[in-house]
């Protein structure tokens, strides 16, 4: 393959590239070390925000998966690692004999519950604590085009 027709990074793009990968590393970081503290990860606490973001309190895997950019297979060994742990529960669905809902429990409600106003103080640390509302709005416009022109991929099953 030729490096012919690649353009290479100049000196201050670079340095962009290389802060913003090295911000996404510190941020997920002090975010993990926050939700571990009480006994979560990061993988929990997402599962546990997007069930508990449903009314009814649940997903299915497919959902789950498309919602965090997993593959199906990951959520669902992520979802009996937590089903062991009594955060969250399988319901078969009564309209698809083949389908299930993953459900949170009272347990995953109150380990979110818990974990949450240390997520949110971490947050607040990392991000608005530092920026003032012009900063704010500028970088949410600058997230929002970037989402924008990059839109989500589905992510590819294993073996297909």
């Amino acid at each position: 393959m030729s490096t012919d027709d690649v353009r290479w990074l100049d000196e201050d793009e670079e340095r962009l590239w290389r802060a913003w990968v090295r911000l996404n590393v510190e941020m997920n970081a002090a975010l993990q070390r926050g939700v571990q503290a009480d006994g979560l990860s990061t993988s929990d606490f997402g599962v546990l925000v997007h069930l508990t973001d449903d009314p009814a309190g649940r997903s299915r895997v497919t959902d789950l998966a498309r919602l965090m950019q997993w593959e199906r297979s990951r959520v669902s060994h992520h979802v009996a690692r937590m089903e062991r742990r009594g955060l969250v529960r399988r319901v078969e669905c009564p309209h698809d004999g083949r389908g299930a809902f993953v459900e949170v429990t009272e347990d995953g409600r109150a380990a979110i519950g818990g974990a949450a106003p240390g997520h949110l103080r971490t947050v607040r640390r990392l991000l608005f604590d530092i920026l003032d509302a012009d900063e704010q709005a500028c970088l949410a416009r600058t997230v929002d085009r970037l989402l924008s022109v990059h839109p989500a991929e589905e992510p590819a099953e294993v073996g297909s």
